[in-house]
């Protein structure tokens, strides 16, 4: 069973938010095979602890504007690795150190990629 299409539609929103506020190597998964608890991970990088936390705040937003809201919110006190699970899409906005440290691209890397296409410009 694939992610469905609600999945899909809130990860491309939260990929442009996290974009939008200048997050880095954006990659998404279908996990949909492996996990039922969500279908997607979202996984962006951010250069510092504030722009952790902005990227988190601009998904959020984005996606709380689409009627979907955060079930859970997770390490935002230290803004090093936060996790927001809105239930068919988790996303996982982490610090560039913990990125490559905890390489969850290779942990999830049987898993289908989700193609991202972000607007730069935005």
């Amino acid at each position: 069973m694939a992610a469905t299409d609600q999945a899909l539609h809130l990860t491309h929103l939260a990929a442009q938010a996290a974009a939008d506020k200048l997050a880095t190597d954006l990659v998404a998964f279908d996990v949909s095979e492996r996990l039922a608890l969500t279908d997607v991970f979202l996984i962006a990088s951010a250069s510092n602890e504030r722009q952790v936390s902005a990227v988190v705040d601009g998904v959020e937003e984005a996606l709380h504007r689409n009627g979907a809201r955060a079930l859970r919110r997770e390490g935002d006190r230290e803004a090093r690795w936060v996790l927001l699970d809105f239930g068919d899409l988790v996303v996982h906005v982490q610090h560039v150190e913990e990125r490559q440290l905890y390489a969850l691209e290779r942990l999830w890397r049987d898993c289908p990629a989700i193609a991202l296409s972000v607007d730069d410009a935005a």
